[in-house]
C-alpha cells in the first residue's frame, strides 16, 4: 500500500479511482466525447457552451470573464504569453486592422508585423517547456541547456525568511529589492524589446515551493498597471482549491484580477482565463486543432462537484494547516523553513539535495510519496481528499525516518 503525497506533480484532485470520477467515465457523455473527439477550435460540440459553464466559467477568477481551454499548463502559458502581444500590439496600433507592411513582414519573422516584445518572469519560476515558456523557466538549468531562447528579461524573486510574522524586516526590504528589480528591467527593455507582460506564480513551486507575502503581488499588479504592462498569474500548479482558496491568488486581495490567469494539473484540463476585451476578435489567432478536450471537462465536472460537497476547499485549509502545525513538532534540528498554503507543504533538508533525495528515498521505502524540488526542498503535493488520519500516518513514518537517518 502506498501514501501518495505527490499525486502525479500535483496533477489528482481526488485520489484515485474516485468512485465519482469512474461514473463520470462510464457516462454516455463522456464516452462520446472520447469516441468522437471534435477539433473545438473549429467544430466544437454543440453542448460546448453548456460544459464550460457547468465548469470552468463555474469557477471563474473574480475580475476575468472569459476562458480559453488547452491541453495542458504549458500551452496555457505559451498561448496566454500570445494573447498578450496581441492585446498590446492592438493597444499600441489603435485597433485590431492590419497594415500590409505587417502582414507581409511577419511572413520574414521582421518587424513591425513580428515586434521585437518580451514577457519577465522571475528567476526560480517555472512556467513550461515550449518556446517561450521555457524561456521564462528558470528554476534548472537541465530544462533549459542547448535549447535556443528569447533573449527576455528576468527579475529577481523575493527571497523570503520564513515564517513571515518573524521576519518582517527582512521581507520587507526583500519586496522592495525585487520590485525595483522589476521596475529596473522594464526600463532597461523599452528601448530593445518592451515588456508586454509579466509573467509570476503565488508559490514558485519547481523553483523551491518559494513564498512570498501578499503585499508583493499586489504591489507588482500596480507596478505592471502603472507601466502598461499586462499581469499574468500562473495558477498551473497552486489551482483548484488545494491552497485553501479555489485559486491562490484570491488571498491576495487585488483591486482587480489579473489580466490573465493560467491553470492545468487538477483541473485536468489546461487553458487560461482572460478579460474579454484583450483576446482577439479575429479567427485562428489563439487555435490549434483541439482547443482542449470536452471528455475531460466532463470529470471536471464530477471534480467539481465533489468538491464542492465535501467542502474540499476547506478541507484543504483545516488538515493542510493541521499537518503544517505537526511538523513543526518533530521538525527541530532536522528540517528547516517549513511553509505552506492548505496542502502545499515543503520544507528544507540540510544543507543539500544529497540529503533531501536521501528522505525522499527512505519515505519511499516506507511507501510513502513525496516530491523535491529546488536545492534541497521537500515538497508535499496531496490530493484534496487528504485526512487527518493519512496526516498522522506520514507523520509517524516521517518521525520515524528522521530518527533513522
Amino acid at each position: 500500500m502506498l501514501l501518495d503525497l505527490y499525486t502525479q506533480i500535483a496533477s489528482v484532485p481526488l485520489g484515485y479511482n474516485h468512485p465519482a470520477l469512474i461514473k463520470a467515465a462510464s457516462s454516455k457523455e463522456y464516452i462520446t466525447a472520447s469516441v468522437n473527439r471534435p477539433a473545438m477550435g473549429l467544430m466544437p460540440p454543440a453542448n460546448l457552451r453548456k460544459q464550460l459553464d457547468e465548469t470552468l466559467m463555474s469557477v471563474c477568477p473574480k475580475g476575468l470573464d472569459s476562458v480559453v481551454t488547452m491541453m495542458c499548463g504549458t500551452c496555457s502559458v505559451e498561448n496566454a504569453f500570445k494573447a498578450a502581444f496581441m492585446a498590446y500590439r492592438k493597444r499600441e496600433r489603435g485597433s485590431e486592422e492590419f497594415t500590409q507592411e505587417e502582414l507581409e513582414s511577419c511572413m520574414h519573422n521582421a518587424e513591425p508585423g513580428a515586434p521585437k516584445l518580451s514577457i519577465l518572469s522571475f528567476y526560480g519560476g517555472f512556467h513550461g517547456r515550449t518556446f517561450a515558456a521555457l524561456t521564462c523557466t528558470r528554476s534548472k538549468p537541465i530544462h533549459k541547456i542547448d535549447v535556443p531562447q528569447f533573449d527576455w528579461p528576468a527579475a529577481q524573486f523575493p527571497k523570503i525568511h520564513y515564517p513571515f510574522s518573524k521576519h518582517e524586516k527582512e521581507n520587507q526590504e526583500a519586496i522592495k529589492k525585487s520590485l525595483q528589480d522589476v521596475q529596473a528591467k522594464i526600463n532597461e527593455w523599452k528601448h530593445k524589446a518592451p515588456v508586454a507582460a509579466v509573467i509570476v506564480e503565488p508559490i514558485q513551486s519547481e523553483g523551491g515551493d518559494n513564498h512570498a507575502p501578499k503585499e508583493f503581488f499586489v504591489k507588482l499588479q500596480k507596478l505592471c498597471k502603472k507601466n502598461g504592462v499586462y499581469f499574468i498569474v500562473d495558477e498551473v500548479q497552486t489551482g483548484c482549491g488545494t491552497t485553501g482558496t479555489f485559486w491562490d491568488h484570491e488571498k491576495w486581495g487585488l483591486q482587480e484580477g489579473p489580466d490573465f490567469m493560467t491553470f492545468s494539473k487538477k483541473m485536468l484540463t489546461g487553458g487560461f482565463y482572460a478579460k474579454k476585451d484583450l483576446l482577439p476578435s479575429v479567427g485562428f489567432r489563439i487555435f490549434n486543432t483541439w482547443m482542449g478536450e470536452p471528455s475531460k471537462l466532463v470529470l471536471l465536472k464530477a471534480v467539481l462537484d465533489v468538491v464542492r460537497q465535501e467542502k474540499l476547499v476547506q478541507n484543504a485549509a483545516d488538515t493542510g494547516s493541521y499537518l503544517l502545525s505537526e511538523l513543526e513538532k518533530i521538525a527541530a534540528g532536522k528540517l528547516s523553513n517549513l511553509r505552506g498554503a492548505g496542502l502545499l507543504i515543503a520544507f528544507d533538508v540540510g544543507e543539500s539535495a544529497s540529503q533531501r533525495d536521501k528522505l525522499v528515498h527512505q519515505l519511499l521505502q516506507r511507501g510513502i510519496i513525496t516530491g523535491a524540488c529546488g536545492a534541497n526542498t521537500l515538497r508535499l503535493r496531496p490530493s484534496m481528499i487528504l485526512t487527518k488520519k493519512h496526516v498522522d500516518l506520514f507523520l509517524d513514518h516521517m518521525n520515524q525516518t528522521l530518527k533513522s537517518i
